[in-house]
């Protein structure tokens, strides 16, 4: 079945966006266009981003998360209970801070109609027999984790005493988000997730201000909450799920081999598949696969969207090869670590050679696995 992702060339689902979408959201901010206006602009950009990753032949389409600002929290601000505010400090990432807005809770967590839906229905339009859609979404850990971070606990405890009845609230909305998708035709689900990369850095527990049987305590709460929103999911619905440390403008927040949380990730979460990022020395060894259950596929994100040199062939292949000592050939495949725009800043490379790199993924892909 075509939906059954992953691909042997797959993507990670963000792109780099035209100066024209950047400038027609600045224009919608600043009130000099409406908001129709700036709908027809996004829907435009990404009719003409689809035509393109079909003519390169890629299996799978994203609207490139074109109508976001970011890869997570525009997600979360269509949840009841959430807020948001412009930052004065926002996250520190290698290098620069990522500024992107504050979010916080502002009374219980629920969802009504949530807008991704609607976004959804506009690829799945464009969708043909050669493509499958895909829509990416933040993993509930993820959500869990923006509102139980040092800078936001304070202010849950106070909407939420008992942290059980948060992660029951984001997985219920979760689950009727997942239930809106299937039934607007989706049966292609991306979970992206940074809260492992945060788990793995050599800094995690002084991140997270907690000790080490406090961090396993966050590591089995990630995964609950994961598999809690997943638990009703039809049995043609894939969700695949990717591990990230960080991308904002080429830079990075965390570093870390998958060794820590290897154990109890891979064997327990409940994808079909992870994305995972190994294009640099901060990702550690292919080893932790080790851990793998024999029931999931691994995407090895080895080509990097941070930086614009594109990658010796030969050496991809010998480093897909090296990873098949832990994981079967036929259960891995190949893509970037991740996308190419996790915000709308994007990173350090231009358009031609975002499409380049995904060029050498189909490549390298025809060559190893035919």
């Amino acid at each position: 079945m075509k939906n059954n992702a992953p691909f042997k060339s797959d993507i990670v689902g963000s792109f780099l966006r035209p100066d024209y979408l950047k400038q027609a959201r600045k224009d919608y901010e600043e009130k000099r266009i409406s908001i129709e206006e700036l709908k027809a602009t996004e829907d435009k950009a990404i009719t003409d981003l689809i035509q393109k990753q079909k003519k390169i032949g890629l299996p799978v389409i994203t609207d490139g998360e074109f109508r976001r600002s970011s890869w997570h929290l525009d997600f979360m601000w269509a949840f009841n209970g959430v807020g948001h505010e412009k930052t004065k400090k926002g996250i520190p990432f290698h290098g620069e801070p990522a500024l992107i807005d504050d979010t916080f809770l502002t009374g219980k967590v629920s969802v009504g109609d949530h807008p991704f839906v609607e976004h959804f229905k506009f690829v799945k339009c464009l969708e043909d027999e050669t493509v499958v859609a895909r829509q990416t979404i933040p993993a509930p850990a993820q959500f869990l984790f923006q509102m139980i971070t040092p800078d936001n606990l304070e202010k849950t405890k106070t909407i939420y005493p008992n942290e059980e009845e948060l992660i029951h609230d984001i997985a219920e909305g979760y689950k009727r988000v997942i239930r809106d998708l299937y039934a607007a035709g989706c049966r292609n689900i991306q979970f992206d997730d940074c809260t492992w990369g945060v788990c793995i850095d050599p800094n995690a527990c002084l991140i997270l201000g907690t000790d080490e049987k406090g961090l396993q305590t966050n590591i089995e709460k990630l995964i609950q909450i994961n598999n809690l929103a997943m638990e009703e999911k039809p049995e043609d619905l894939v969700i695949n799920t990717h591990i990230c440390r960080g991308n904002f403008h080429s830079t990075w927040a965390c570093q870390g081999g998958y060794e820590r949380v290897a154990e109890d990730l891979f064997a327990k979460e409940n994808v079909n598949a992870f994305y995972l990022e190994f294009d640099d020395e901060r990702s550690g060894d292919f080893e932790p696969l080790r851990h793998m259950s024999n029931d999931k596929i691994v995407v090895l994100g080895l080509i990097t969207t941070k930086s614009p040199e594109l990658e010796k062939k030969e050496f991809i292949i010998n480093r897909i090869h090296e990873a098949a000592k832990y994981v079967p050939l036929e259960r891995l495949c190949l893509s970037p670590q991740c996308g190419f725009a996790s915000t709308e800043e994007g990173n350090k490379l231009t358009e031609e050679e975002q499409w380049e790199k995904l060029k050498l993924v189909q490549e390298i892909a025809k060559e190893v696995w035919g």
